[in-house]
């Protein structure tokens, strides 16, 4: 181990040490914002610290390895050797988990998420696209125990969604699906197609960190709250009551709405956790660009050239254009098996800000 990581766990060491004993102090609690904090950076800590102890463990035991070697008794030194070859094994994977454990930390990747999927290039196959993004996604969830809260809809009479809102709560989602924003593309016949003929369309995704009061502050002046009868696909009307609700941020622009609920108050409150989500994504989204550390495409026009990801049905094929992965397995990452493509952006964006430290 190089001796600035052992620094830096050393250091790890101390930090959580200081944290447990600051949790200690029942005055902690009083402060939430705070306690928050250290909680934060005490999930982030333990698992170096646990590691770490685990490779000093190791380096005790390769001395006693060593000793073993040079017994004389040659059952006793050909098992010091399987031991020591089996030491360094486990020393090397350790040392790489603990590379990855200490890359920066995106300190949204424990939040929950707001997602918003429209259908973008390609009409009513478009928006048919977007319930089956919408599709993959609710089954992705479902599949890592996470829940879905829907926020917002817009079905089409053809089917799918024009736009659809939801929220994934649990464990890391952010982590997870934080690299899902930007066009997706679907290359496939479509139902109402006669001829049999591949028509591409695109949907667009945009997927945002879930933001509280304590992210961003709203100020309840810069609103301009509507309400509204909720409506369903054709325009028939759901709610003879005024409970959809939008909101429009005046200094920004920004207009979020919500009609999932019976009641206007419920509405409202969901229609405040998307402007807010909303609002963080946009602040994030200046951060990394002055920093020029923008790794992903953000969600664009819908053009298909603008693609992150394409689905190609005739091949059953899907090619996420930004790090040139191909599976042939559509058929069940359209069921919402995304695992595969998950993990290779995660291991892409790892080995980018590994290349980036060194």
């Amino acid at each position: 181990m190089e001796e600035s990581m052992y620094l830096r766990l050393k250091a790890a060491e101390k930090r959580l040490a200081e944290i447990d004993e600051e949790l200690m102090d029942e005055n902690v609690t009083r402060d939430l914002k705070h306690f928050k904090e250290i909680s934060k950076e005490r999930s982030t800590l333990e698992p170096q610290v646990e590691l770490f102890h685990r490779y000093n463990k190791l380096q005790s035991d390769k001395e006693q390895a060593l000793e073993m070697t040079n017994d004389s008794d040659p059952e006793i030194s050909e098992l010091g050797k399987e031991e020591l070859k089996a030491i360094s094994i486990e020393e090397e994977d350790i040392i790489e988990k603990l590379r990855v454990l200490l890359l920066p930390r995106d300190p949204n990747d424990d939040k929950n998420i707001v997602v918003e999927i429209r259908g973008a290039a390609g009409g009513d196959e478009a928006n048919i696209f977007a319930g089956d993004l919408f599709r993959m996604y609710t089954r992705y969830a479902e599949s890592q125990g996470w829940k879905i809260q829907m926020m917002d809809a817009n079905p089409s009479e053809a089917g799918g969604f024009s736009t659809i809102s939801f929220m994934i709560k649990g464990d890391m989602v952010y982590s997870k699906l934080k690299f899902e924003s930007g066009a997706h593309r679907v290359q496939r016949v479509p139902k109402t197609e006669a001829s049999g003929r591949i028509h591409t369309s695109t949907a667009t995704v945009l997927v945002m960190p879930e933001a509280d009061a304590i992210d961003v502050e709203i100020n309840t002046a810069d609103l301009q709250v509507d309400t509204y009868h909720s409506q369903g696909a054709g325009g028939q009307n759901v709610n003879k009551t005024e409970s959809a609700v939008r909101i429009t941020h005046i200094p920004t622009g920004i207009v979020v709405a919500c009609q999932t609920e019976k009641s206007q108050i419920q509405n409202r409150e969901i229609a405040m956790q998307m402007l807010r989500a909303k609002m963080y994504a946009t602040l994030l989204e200046e951060q990394q660009e002055k920093i020029g550390n923008e790794r992903k495409l953000k969600v664009g026009t819908g053009e298909r050239s603008e693609k992150i990801r394409t689905y190609n049905y005739p091949q059953n094929r899907v090619t996420d254009h930004r790090i040139g992965f191909t599976i042939q397995k559509l058929d069940r990452v359209i069921e919402g098996e995304l695992d595969e493509v998950i993990d290779a952006l995660v291991h892409y964006d790892q080995a980018q800000k590994m290349a980036g430290e060194e």
